[in-house]
């Protein structure tokens, strides 16, 4: 019988989180058949092995804890109704989430990957550079949000909080303890 963890997040405790991201290949990039590619490109280009990936239909509850900084910083995306397009955008859509796993750094080294969050900004060799086809100003225009492929998560926080977010705990076993890498003297 499984007990409750002594803590939040103790059930997966043990793992070098800094190893590890979750890949959200959004909407768009689902709908463009770009997921593959995109993978691809992400594993190449930031030396990562794809651990895992599967579908999702999203819940609202997913996408309001994976967007939670939206939510509370809601009045930077005004005139737009942040819960509102996130659900529009987002709720009963599908995507695909991946794990992903590399050398320490890994968050890191995949958000300076994916380029500006405006792909109309992000430069050459970056993944919204290279597949992103909307822009902030049109999406503003439209009263939506930004159609831009890919989240990767922030940080070691982010990569936890992600996890529980689109895996759960049922898959923690995609999770095996890793010893923290020393620090380059």
């Amino acid at each position: 019988m499984n007990a409750r963890p002594t803590a939040a997040g103790a059930v997966v405790d043990g793992v070098d989180w800094d190893r590890f991201s979750v890949v959200l290949l959004k909407p768009d990039c689902v709908r463009r058949e770009l997921t593959d590619i995109v993978l691809a490109a992400l594993a190449e280009r930031g030396g990562v092995e794809v651990v895992f990936w599967m579908p999702v239909t999203v819940a609202a509850w997913q996408i309001h804890v994976h967007y939670w900084d939206m939510l509370v910083d809601a009045d930077w995306w005004l005139p737009l109704n942040i819960p509102l397009c996130l659900d529009q955008a987002y709720v009963g859509q599908s995507v695909v989430v991946a794990l992903v796993r590399g050398a320490g750094g890994t968050p890191a080294r995949l958000r300076g990957l994916l380029g500006h969050f405006d792909p109309a900004e992000a430069g050459p060799g970056t993944i919204r550079g290279d597949f992103g086809t909307d822009s902030l100003a049109t999406a503003r225009q439209a009263g939506r949000l930004v159609e831009n492929l890919i989240h990767t998560s922030d940080d070691e926080a982010a990569v936890a909080r992600d996890f529980g977010t689109w895996f759960g705990a049922d898959r923690r076993h995609l999770l095996p303890p890793t010893h923290r890498e020393p620090a380059p003297a």
